[in-house]
């Protein structure tokens, strides 16, 4: 074991105080770094019987698991002499695209050449605890830069093999690690859990709030609109404006500009579970915001992306200085209806319905701005039902954001502490 350096964590739990430094050690030396592969073409070997070999796709895993627990797909038997069979305890992690990500298996599964494993751990550690440091900031920070490509980054076995592992030599206190950051993965599991009930109770309200397919009434209304009525047939260019780009007022990478040096420019990337969001901006120059007034963002307005990711959208619905959009998006100005009522009609099933059925395919799907003025939605013709129930379907929107804050807050607390239980190198 490598013992230059005196490896010792910022943040160390009491009983270990008195311990000393950490050890530090290439991963190709305390495990056994392997790549997948996979028959081709691969069409030829997946089968939909329940005896077939799992056989597990980067797409199949969610982002934010720790744990593989199944797979989409399954394999014959001849697939196996080109693939690889990995088992539970070993840890995985994909080699390109979003590279650096680690797993651990809870099943026996089938892999491609898009991932990596890491198998046959020594006794000097184990695969939680591997877990948490290889998703540590200075593992990441390593695959980062040294990944070899210019376009596509990608990490091969090579590089994994020699990623610097520290760890302390008392695996009682590796798993006194492992087991904290456990704990808050825990709670933050339950905290999105939670988020996913929210999300569903707003989606079950939003369906029996609004009228169904076929019907002219919702099926649960207020007592006080009740006797008020058929909601009326009605398209997004009855109640408001749509503008977009005008294509020869386009931009190029040469008119955007740095913060307090033009204008904010909203695109589908500011769209987040149908919410404005403003972490990443952009900016136009002010020769290009003032050339197109038609498109200025102001608050009440409505954003709805008619290139890419059809059908998202978000209301603006605080004051955000000087905005404008990008040629993805189209604009809703000038609403007539409660604003956060044609809001919540464009997010609902039967706005995001037509949105599907009306796409162009293509190398970007689209829509044209006519199709998005002629959705076609039912209204109640007072203005207060309007109101009432997006001021309900709002009050929903604030848990939702506020559980969404909740969690991002325990995401950036694992994060400051995986930080500090892990060791920096002090010369």
């Amino acid at each position: 074991m490598s013992k230059e350096k005196l490896l010792i964590p910022e943040l160390r739990f009491p009983e270990f105080s008195n311990e000393r430094g950490w050890e530090k050690e290439e991963l190709g030396i305390i495990s056994e770094i392997v790549r997948g592969g996979s028959p081709r073409p691969i069409q030829d070997y997946l089968t939909t019987d329940i005896n077939g070999f799992n056989w597990l796709k980067i797409a199949d895993v969610p982002s934010d698991s720790k744990y593989i627990t199944e797979t989409k797909e399954k394999v014959i038997k001849e697939g196996l002499s080109s693939t690889r069979e990995v088992n539970p305890g070993d840890l995985i992690l994909s080699n390109s695209m979003s590279f650096g990500r680690p797993y651990i298996l809870k099943i026996k599964t089938c892999i491609h050449d898009g991932w990596i494993a890491i198998r046959k751990i020594s006794n000097v550690t184990f695969e939680d605890y591997l877990y948490y440091f290889i998703s540590s900031e200075s593992s990441q920070k390593y695959f980062d830069t040294n990944a070899a490509g210019a376009a596509v980054k990608n990490l091969n076995a090579d590089i994994i093999k020699l990623l610097p592992v520290l760890f302390p030599k008392n695996k009682k206190e590796q798993q006194k690690i492992a087991s904290c950051l456990s704990s808050l993965d825990e709670v933050i599991t339950a905290h999105s859990q939670k988020l996913e009930l929210l999300k569903d109770h707003k989606k079950g309200l939003m369906q029996n709030l609004f009228p169904q397919e076929g019907e002219k009434v919702p099926k649960y209304r207020f007592k006080e609109f009740e006797k008020d009525g058929e909601w009326i047939q009605t398209t997004v260019e009855d109640n408001c404006l749509v503008k977009g780009r005008i294509g020869y007022r386009g931009y190029t990478t040469q008119d955007l500009v740095g913060q307090g040096e033009g204008a904010l420019v909203l695109g589908g990337k500011h769209i987040q579970n149908q919410m404005l969001e403003l972490k990443d901006p952009t900016y136009l120059s002010w020769e290009k915001y003032y050339e197109s007034p038609e498109i200025m963002v102001e608050v009440g307005d409505i954003i709805f992306s008619q290139r890419g990711t059809l059908g998202d959208c978000a209301i603006i619905n605080r004051e955000i200085g000087p905005a404008t959009i990008n040629p993805s998006m189209v604009l809703l100005k000038n609403i007539t209806c409660n604003a956060s009522f044609l809001y919540y009609i464009l997010i609902g099933d039967r706005i995001q319905i037509e949105v599907q059925k009306n796409r162009a395919m293509g190398a970007i799907p689209m829509l044209s701005q006519k199709q998005i003025k002629e959705f076609p939605f039912l209204i109640p013709k007072n203005p207060k039902e309007q109101q009432k129930i997006a001021s309900f379907l709002s009050s929903l929107d604030d848990l939702v954001a506020a559980q969404v804050e909740k969690i991002e807050q325990l995401k950036l607390h694992k994060k400051g502490l995986i930080q500090s239980l892990f060791p920096k190198i002090i010369e």
